[in-house]
């Protein structure tokens, strides 16, 4: 079966050289070499069995001894049509609640929290409920504050979105943080739609509690389904990002799951994983080269 190997580096350190290229080809039994960006990322396409896709790319990823990151997939089904994003840490750079609880002067208590309920040490759904209610009393209004002045859009996010819409994809962010993050964050990324959870507010307030049900792992799961069926896009075609324990689900059942800089337990999950390179790696990944981006800044 024909497959392709993606070599993909940071945009700020390019490192996918002649060498480490000849070195790749040499270790895969290369045929086609494309370049998709100088010094930034590469495709090789070879000959490969089923089902090895990851073996192969950790191996080469060894070999390699670079900060280079290595997709390797069937070349069938590789452009994507359908797109579900994390928020926190994935399209952003923070923890939107962790932000939230540093206005009480909790953010330690709160992300320690948050990280072991990433890393999967313990289940999402109470651990967002016992660090919402630690947040109760604080204003409502904060939330446009934080936003404007500590998140940060994740580099390669608005062209990943953006390219993928241009060819026709649906994109959506399926988060478990909250929609007053995730509307205006999926506004400014370009999203086609976002789903999250919904923060109680009483009199002006966080009341300390969030809507039932939960969008958790499950939820983002049910997402993933439910968008490949309404949008007559076969799993296959669909491509899931994220870094935590919660979007393992959702990263599984996707014709390609992407962990993110992710927490050990998902890179070690995932069809891929993407460790230096920025969130334009997701188009790499898809076989765009760089003059084919589309929204770069």
């Amino acid at each position: 079966m024909t497959h392709v190997a993606t070599l993909i580096s940071s945009p700020a350190a390019p490192a996918v050289d002649a060498n480490v290229i000849a070195a790749a080809r040499a270790r895969l039994g290369a045929g086609e070499t494309r370049i998709l960006a100088d010094g930034i990322a590469a495709d090789l396409e070879f000959i490969a069995e089923a089902g090895a896709e990851r073996v192969i790319a950790e191996d080469l990823r060894a070999r390699l001894s670079a900060p280079i990151d290595v997709v390797v997939q069937p070349v069938a089904a590789r452009r994507k049509r359908l797109l579900l994003a994390d928020m926190d840490s994935t399209m952003i750079g923070q923890e939107c609640i962790d932000e939230l609880a540093d206005e009480l002067g909790l953010k330690p208590r709160i992300a320690a929290i948050t990280e072991r309920a990433m890393r999967g040490e313990i289940a999402f759904e109470p651990a967002l409920r016992e660090r919402v209610g630690l947040l109760a009393g604080l204003p409502a209004n904060v939330v446009e504050r934080v936003i404007a002045t500590r998140i940060h859009i994740t580099p390669g996010a608005i062209e990943l979105v953006a390219t993928m819409k241009a060819a026709g994809a649906y994109t959506a962010l399926v988060s478990g943080g909250f929609t007053v993050f995730t509307g205006p964050i999926s506004r400014a990324i370009g999203f086609h739609e976002h789903r999250s959870n919904t923060l109680v507010e009483e009199d002006g307030r966080l009341a300390g509690r969030v809507l039932e049900p939960i969008v958790g792992q499950d939820a983002k799961r049910a997402a993933l389904h439910e968008l490949s069926a309404s949008k007559g896009v076969p799993l296959a075609w669909t491509l899931a990002v994220g870094d935590g324990a919660n979007d393992l689900a959702m990263i599984r059942d996707s014709g390609l799951g992407v962990a993110f800089h992710a927490k050990p337990k998902v890179a070690a999950e995932a069809h891929a994983r993407i460790d230096h390179g920025d969130l334009t790696a997701l188009l790499y990944l898809q076989g765009y080269a760089r003059d084919e981006f589309v929204g770069t800044p």
